[in-house]
């Protein structure tokens, strides 16, 4: 088996959790979910003693000191620093222009949380012997709800016993469309993990988007290396076209496959997500801070100082940060990134 390397994307600014999340410091380096922050968590799942290579974080400029501490001393890792940001399939080719081209990328988000880490483990494991034999593989997150904001994928074909065909990558749909993927049972969402050998990645962009590859090529030729840090030059990379890997290539190989995975996934895209991620107590309230509540059901409170107190409400979700105080019903979390705080950072 080539070496799995964890390639972590850590960048956008988390609006939808804001006041906590905030372009300065987003939602991967902060704690939302236990006492360890998401980006931390991501490395963790990914360790060397479990046949892990050292990680290949891609980030901005923005967010090259959280990545940093957060870090620590993770021997042979390397850090490329975006000079802008430019989407998933750049981001990608960023990192396998780094490595060699028999190596297994595991590419990562930085800011999901997986409560069951040995079926991620395991996940990761089939996907990196599919990968081996050519696929480029999606996982594959186990439906629980029709839920609109994910994109899915539909099942085909079974490979071996335990992978599929990718038959399909399907848009957000609506509720209905949504529902019915749910009762039909062979529909996942797509969180956004992926395993593929770098060679057969660069083959499939070069086949699919080729000016997009040799736009992070050039940016990659005439980049500069700084200690565990990577430069792209920022004029070339400026000048790359900003598209999804979905788009650019998962939708368009014949060499799509699928792992299901149950594994207790979240991309934790809003309070309402946060909520369901945490500890509840019996009747559904998750707290954070000092709090105290009296009568109340499905309530989360996260408050970073002042106390708050909450009588008789239902499905209300308050947060305090700093000076800010943001209160919406749970119904209402989608829009908390159209707030001005949320927008105008």
């Amino acid at each position: 088996m080539s070496t799995l390397i964890p390639v972590i994307l850590c960048g956008g600014s988390g609006t939808r959790l804001w006041p906590r999340s905030r372009a300065t410091k987003p939602k991967p380096f902060l704690p939302l979910v236990g006492d360890t922050t998401l980006f931390k968590a991501t490395l963790d799942r990914c360790p060397a003693t479990e046949g892990f290579g050292a990680p290949v974080v891609v980030t901005g400029t923005a967010h090259i000191e959280h990545v940093e501490d957060q870090l620590g001393s993770s021997e042979g890792a390397q850090i490329i620093v975006e000079p802008c940001a430019r989407n998933t399939a750049a981001a990608i080719a960023l990192a396998a222009l780094r490595l060699p081209e028999d190596a297994i990328m595991l590419v990562c988000p930085s800011d999901h949380h997986i409560g069951d880490t040995k079926a991620f483990a395991d996940a990761a494991c089939a996907a990196a012997e599919l990968a081996q034999e050519g696929w480029l593989v999606s996982f594959g997150i186990e439906a629980t709800a029709p839920e609109t904001g994910f994109g899915y994928l539909k099942r085909g074909e079974a490979i071996g016993d335990q992978a599929y065909r990718t038959a399909q990558f399907v848009e957000k749909p609506d509720l209905e469309r949504a529902k019915s993927f749910l009762a039909e049972g062979i529909y996942a969402w797509n969180g956004g993990i992926f395993a593929f050998k770098v060679g057969d990645f660069l083959k499939e962009m070069e086949a699919h988007r080729p000016q997009i590859l040799s736009a992070v090529r050039k940016a990659v030729d005439q980049g500069r290396s700084d200690g565990h840090r990577f430069h792209p030059d920022e004029q070339a990379f400026a000048a790359v076209e900003s598209e999804s890997v979905d788009y650019a290539v998962m939708e368009n190989t014949d060499h799509a496959a699928m792992v299901p995975a149950d594994m207790a996934w979240s991309d934790i895209g809003n309070w309402q997500a946060l909520h369901v991620a945490r500890d509840r107590d019996e009747q559904g309230n998750a707290t954070r801070g000092d709090v105290e509540l009296v009568d109340c059901r499905n309530i989360l409170v996260d408050s970073d100082g002042p106390k708050v107190s909450v009588i008789g409400l239902e499905d209300v979700f308050i947060v305090v940060d700093g000076n800010d105080i943001m209160i919406t019903t749970a119904a209402g979390a989608q829009k908390v990134g159209k707030l001005s705080g949320a927008v105008n950072q």
